[in-house]
């Protein structure tokens, strides 16, 4: 699994810009893997976990950086 990454304000506006764009262009599934790259607020990401499990989590493609900022490394592998 490749490394998660923080973002800052302006990076997630940024990103979100270009996924709208990508989205005009018909360019869906590019749009989805970009919109992945944004980090999803830790408390989403634990509620999934506990409600459907790590491994549906994992799946998902989502980036966990701010999760795991939030509650730890081991937060993934428990």
């Amino acid at each position: 699994m490749p490394q998660a990454q923080t973002m800052t304000l302006h990076e997630r506006l940024a990103v979100g810009a270009k996924v709208v764009e990508l989205e005009k262009l018909g360019k869906f599934e590019e749009a989805k893997c970009l919109h992945n790259t944004i980090p999803i607020q830790p408390y989403l990401i634990k509620f999934y976990k506990d409600h459907l499990g790590l491994e549906a989590l994992l799946k998902t493609g989502w980036n966990l950086a701010a999760a795991v900022e939030e509650y730890g490394s081991e937060f993934l592998t428990r």
